[in-house]
């Protein structure tokens, strides 16, 4: 990071530069063999940035030079000045899904049959919206006989693919929601449960503000390194006195290690909610006065998490980036051969690769769904990661039939809160850079918006899901430990065994029940506290 800073040279982004490598509104130093560099150009900022260069703001020189010096400049260059120029733009935009996220935190407070009715019809709309804009912004461009630039062609590919990615997550959605409908009510008792256990603790609402602050910290200290990488090069003179500037060697690659830095980083950061959130839950879950609960448990947790389990949230944040780059590159892989090679062979190979992909992706769920409980293990037991993972998957397995279902339909219902969010940001999003087609491609800092979108509504609605998670783990832990006789009570209160029991009477399982009481496989029963 630090040589890339000390290497680039964001000016040339910021403000543009001319053929002689004099940035624009700046004093520049010469550079030996072109007579025309290193003049002082601080009065000469009448002009704007486009892709790298000075351009004077009449729409004469604009018309004659514009589609000369746009499709000279690389892709890297293009989408570089695409995020500067658009910067304003996408700020709002993730104020925008800052916004949404919040109010959606406060909606699923007073959540309701009816409210979560209004939310699902709401990210049906926004769904069949945004895939309607895209079909309409990519028809648009294949009418328009204007498109020469290359940064617009790109658009319109990126356009399409925008397009046919969301109508397949469209169509999914729709057919969960149809299967998933009879769920609802029970749903809407599972998070007034989780509300309950909010209750206790009321200011895990507030802990994705500082999850968020420290993400937005990162995001903008990313973003500069990445435009000191792309900017980072030598000057050189070549013929006619001009000056180019030549990528160091390798350093232009380093973009790779610095994505791998960025999500890496960003789910260490996301982890290190979840864990504080899972602690405070096990803390107030194991309390047996219910009516008082204890002091700072947030603190408390966080206390815990700096101090012993440092390396837990390492290992578990490692794991994501392990699987998720994987199945990135073998997507691209296979968009490359299906663009190269055509025919059979290349049919086959593109199948292979989307299969391996599809695999990937299952895995990325499972390990998500598993340092998740990882993480409440170790809150619970204090145990390192993997012995924390293990004892995990042993009491979720043993305890999978009391709530599998409910919960995955809880998570299902938080996790298109997340969608409703990226789908109105998204739609902003279009709206706001179609304006400005030819100055910059826009397809890439969209997907940025998207990718931010979804982050910060993640940071805010996976405090619901970390405790929905944490409360059942905390329950199969305390089902494991007690058996609710006068000497080993449960720790869970009678609002939630009702729930648990109510869970029971509507799943098939493989155990025979009574009417008024539940078993776990080892033949432990719930009575009433």
């Amino acid at each position: 990071m630090g040589y890339s800073v000390a290497a680039g040279a964001t000016g040339r982004l910021l403000f543009g530069y001319d053929s002689f490598g004099n940035v624009c509104g700046r004093k520049n130093s010469p550079v030996e063999g072109a007579p025309l560099s290193g003049q002082d150009m601080t009065l000469k900022n009448k002009s704007f940035p486009l892709f790298n260069r000075c351009v004077p703001q009449t729409p004469e020189c604009y018309s004659l030079f514009a589609s000369v010096l746009i499709n000279d400049a690389d892709t890297l260059h293009r989408i570089l000045s695409g995020i500067m120029s658009g910067r304003d733009t996408i700020l709002g935009l993730c104020i925008l899904a800052f916004a949404l996220s919040l109010a959606l935190v406060f909606t699923f407070r007073l959540v309701s049959t009816l409210l979560v009715h209004i939310f699902i019809a709401l990210v049906v709309s926004g769904l069949l919206f945004v895939c309607g804009v895209l079909w309409w912004l990519y028809h648009d461009y294949t009418n328009d006989l204007s498109v020469e630039l290359d940064n617009e062609r790109e658009n319109m590919q990126c356009v399409l693919g925008f397009a046919l990615v969301s109508t397949v997550f469209t169509v999914v959605l729709l057919v969960l929601i149809f299967i998933l409908r009879k769920r609802i009510k029970l749903t809407v008792e599972l998070l007034q449960v989780t509300n309950k256990a909010i209750s206790t603790s009321p200011l895990l609402l507030f802990q994705p503000l500082w999850t968020l602050a420290i993400l937005i910290v990162f995001w903008v200290l990313w973003v500069a390194v990445l435009l000191s990488l792309g900017t980072a090069g030598a000057a050189q003179v070549v013929e006619g006195g001009q000056v180019e500037y030549k990528p160091l060697s390798g350093i232009r690659y380093m973009w790779w290690y610095h994505l791998i830095g960025l999500i890496w980083t960003s789910e260490f950061i996301l982890v290190c909610q979840q864990m504080t959130i899972a602690g405070a839950v096990v803390t107030c879950y194991f309390n047996r006065n219910k009516n008082d609960p204890p002091d700072h448990p947030i603190l408390s947790s966080l206390s815990t998490l700096f101090c012993y389990h440092q390396g837990t949230v390492v290992k578990g944040s490692l794991l994501i980036p392990v699987v998720s780059i994987p199945r990135a590159v073998l997507r691209s892989l296979s968009h490359a051969l299906q663009e190269k090679q055509r025919g059979r062979a290349g049919a086959w190979s593109s199948f292979v690769l989307r299969c391996c992909s599809c695999c990937l992706q299952r895995l990325d769920g499972c390990l998500r769904h598993l340092n998740q409980n990882a993480y409440t293990a170790t809150a619970i037991n204090g145990t390192d990661f993997c012995t924390s993972a293990q004892d995990a998957l042993k009491l979720f397995s043993k305890n999978s039939s009391h709530f599998t279902s409910v919960n995955c339909f809880g998570d299902f219902i938080i996790f298109l809160g997340k969608v409703l969010v990226v789908c109105f940001t998204v739609f902003g999003g279009l709206m706001a850079f179609n304006y400005n087609r030819v100055l910059q491609v826009w397809a890439i800092p969209l997907l940025l918006v998207a990718f931010f979108a979804y982050l910060v509504a993640h940071s805010f609605l996976s405090v619901f899901e970390t405790v929905l998670d944490a409360l059942f783990l905390c329950f199969a832990a305390d089902l494991e430990t007690n058996d609710g006789s006068a000497e080993k009570p449960y720790f869970m209160d009678q609002e939630f065994l009702s729930f648990v029991k109510r869970i029971n009477t509507l799943n098939n399982t493989r155990t025979q029940r009574g009417p008024n009481s539940v078993t776990n496989e080892e033949g432990t029963e719930l009575r009433p506290l």
